[in-house]
């Protein structure tokens, strides 16, 4: 058998990594680690392999010897070298380390959650004796600062200084890795594992990345007051980390899938295949679940010659009344999306929504960065229920995350800038929990203008009861209902009399066209290998639709219908709908289907009740321009009164806005708005001022 030894990796390296060798000879030292796949020790000597997983702290040692001592052609001399070793073939989950893992090499992956600043650690500390000068080196490798016993020349227990130019630090940083929510069963913490890592592996890192850390477990006591406890906590020592920055990398496609998931793409019923596989459960919203499935596919994000990204992602808001599933959809949108968060506005501060720094024992009372669900969710999708519960300082910290899609901290001397390139699905109740059918609906929608304007997509859906709809929606129900008694009863009931042909057939109703799983391989070999180009017909389609709704608002008096936020909406859309048919192209096919869900999407939020007109600015604003136009004749009023009669009283003022065509309610309305804007003040009872 060949133990490991620095002359067999001389033969390995030589063997395998010679030009890497030079390469790295090149960049010295600006570069100092050599990176090795362990499929080639493997392939090199088997016996080696297996001595690396068992006793990695001698083979690694002799490893980086052999680098070290290593002949080179060149005039460079590996002082501080390191071999790192990844794709490691067997990952260990977080929460199955257990203590036959301690002193092995193992690779754990996950989420980095938390991060410490950059410090200098002393690896070799030089000390100074105080009665004879004499010089003493120490290397420091336990976590404890160690000084010298006594001194090798005058063998006085003396004091001892520590001198900083002699002795040799090195960059340290710790780490927090948690593990990946995709892998956890329902109901379950996920569990971290503190990481050390130095030299040029500290500082690679952001909380928030998905990365497989490889490296030696090990051990340390803990300590209590009554001293030294018999518990000990787990600490790995980082060798290398594979940063796991490619969205749906994990899922594995077969060349069976990928021959069925291209025969899919060429039916002309795909899209129908894939509404039918969103929520089956629910019954209706066609339109819905179609710009979910958009979302789902997503654009292309882009990056300009000018360093500018335009985002890809698409953002959908759901508006509803109480009931109407909203929460449903979007915990099965979760469950197809490969990366996919779901979170509670009511439960969620900013912190945990985007990140913040926290100060506690992890980086010894240091500041730490901690990431939230925006960013655990980067590359994949983020749904938040209950959007307008949010405390209003919690909601304002989405605004960049949903535009640039990044997350900027600056906070206790920590600036930083981390990414949440994830696609945002929202859900939210109206202002009073049920929508008022003659109040105009953007006025229910309790949400800033600022944030409401990033959505690229707002459906509102009411429960208004209709003879027709509610029998198919209490059909659809039971049968869902007695699907699910049949299965519990025959699983539970012994003898049961029920086939599974009986359960088979009840289930059709609820059971989606493409299966999960399936529809993820489909999504994730789009994502990967469909990038779509306008082609020019559909091109003209898009800016004339544009043009056409722009031009209502070049009327002296009209509102602004619709700003390009509208139109890059539209196309990050058209080239989802094209990744939906497998296409390489967008065609007129898919900017019709995408025009008539922006414009369903677009009737519902921007219509101005009054005047029947698409207004941008009801969303953008918050106020659509009828509406200001009446504000700005009742501050006339309001004004010329003042001058008459020193203050408007209320009811002069309703009987001139009358006379304008102002409806009392409305005037009322109006004078409270005004009010609060601190436009007017009431002077005395119900007699007005402007400011």
């Amino acid at each position: 058998m060949v133990q490991s030894s620095i002359q067999v990796w001389e033969d390995f390296f030589k063997r395998y990594y010679w030009e890497n060798i030079l390469e790295l000879a090149r960049d010295y030292p600006e570069k100092r680690s050599l990176i090795i796949q362990f499929p080639d020790i493997n392939r090199f000597d088997m016996d080696i392999a297996h001595e690396l997983l068992e006793h990695p702290d001698k083979v690694i040692k002799h490893a980086n010897e052999a680098l070290s001592g290593i002949d080179l052609p060149a005039d460079v001399v590996f002082t501080d070298t390191h071999v790192r070793i990844i794709k490691i073939p067997e990952r260990i989950q977080i929460r199955e380390l257990r203590s036959d893992n301690i002193n092995k090499f193992i690779a754990v992956s996950g989420l980095i959650r938390k991060a410490t600043e950059v410090r200098p650690k002393i690896r070799i500390a030089a000390f100074k004796c105080k009665y004879c000068e004499e010089l003493t080196k120490l290397p420091q490798n336990e976590g404890k600062f160690v000084e010298p016993f006594q001194c090798e020349q005058c063998e006085r227990k003396g004091q001892f200084k520590l001198i900083h130019e002699e002795s040799v630090f090195i960059d340290a940083q710790k780490l927090r890795i948690q593990e990946s929510p995709d892998d956890l069963r329902g109901g379950e913490q996920p569990q971290t594992l503190d990481v050390d890592v130095d030299d040029d592996l500290a500082g690679l890192v952001s909380p928030g990345d998905r990365v497989v850390i490889s490296g030696v477990l090990r051990s340390f006591q803990r300590s209590n007051r009554e001293g030294k406890s018999t518990f000990f906590d787990l600490l790995l020592d980082g060798i290398s980390i594979d940063i796991e920055d490619k969205e749906f990398e994990d899922i594995e496609i077969s060349k069976e899938d990928i021959e069925e998931i291209i025969t899919l793409g060429n039916d002309p019923k795909i899209y129908n295949k894939i509404i039918g596989s969103i929520a089956p459960s629910i019954y209706g919203y066609e339109e819905v679940k179609e710009a979910m499935a958009l979302q789902l596919f997503s654009g292309i994000a882009k990056y300009l010659p000018d360093g500018a990204r335009i985002r890809g992602d698409v953002h959908i808001l759901l508006v509803g009344d109480p009931g109407v599933a909203k929460s449903q959809l979007l915990r099965y949108a979760v469950k197809l999306a490969p990366r996919g968060i779901y979170t509670s506005g009511k439960s969620s501060t900013s912190a945990g929504l985007t990140a913040t720094a926290v100060k506690d024992e992890f980086g010894d009372g240091r500041w730490t960065l901690e990431a939230g669900a925006l960013v655990l969710a980067d590359m994949g999708l983020a749904c938040v229920d209950e959007l307008d519960k949010m405390e209003p300082d919690d909601r304002s910290s989405m605004h960049e995350a949903m535009e640039q899609q990044t997350i900027s901290i600056a906070k206790a001397g920590i600036m930083a800038t981390l990414k949440s390139r994830c696609a945002l699905l929202g859900a939210a109740n109206p202002k009073f929990g049920r929508f008022d059918r003659y109040e105009p609906i953007a006025k229910q929608i309790n949400m800033p203008p600022a944030l409401l304007s990033r959505f690229d997509l707002i459906f509102i859906l009411t429960d208004e009861p209709s003879v027709n709809r509610d029998t198919a929606i209490a059909e659809h129900i039971l049968k869902a209902h007695y699907a699910g008694e049949l299965s519990v009863r025959k699983n539970n009931v012994i003898n049961s009399g029920i086939s599974q042909d009986e359960i088979t057939k009840a289930m059709e109703v609820i059971q989606p066209v493409l299966e999960s799983e399936k529809l993820r391989k489909y999504i994730a070999y789009t994502k990967r290998n469909i990038f779509p180009i306008i082609r020019e017909d559909a091109r003209k389609h898009l800016i004339d639709f544009y043009l056409g709704l722009r031009k209502q608002g070049e009327a002296p008096d009209s509102p602004v219908p619709v700003t390009a936020r509208q139109l890059e909406a539209l196309i990050r859309l058209a080239e989802a709908s094209a990744r939906v048919r497998l296409s390489n192209e967008i065609t007129t096919d898919d900017t019709s289907r995408i025009i008539r869900i922006v414009m369903a999407s677009l009737k519902q939020v921007m219509t101005d009740p009054e005047t029947g007109r698409l207004d941008a600015d009801i969303v953008n604003v918050g106020m659509g321009k009828s509406q200001r136009d009446r504000i700005k004749v009742l501050r006339e009023i309001i004004r010329d009164l003042q001058k008459e009669l020193g203050a408007a009283p209320i009811e002069e003022i309703i009987l001139k806005a009358e006379e304008s065509g102002i409806k009392k309610e409305t005037v009322e309305d109006m004078i409270q708005k005004l009010k609060s804007a601190g436009e007017i003040i009431e002077s005395s009872n119900e007699r007005f001022r402007v400011v």
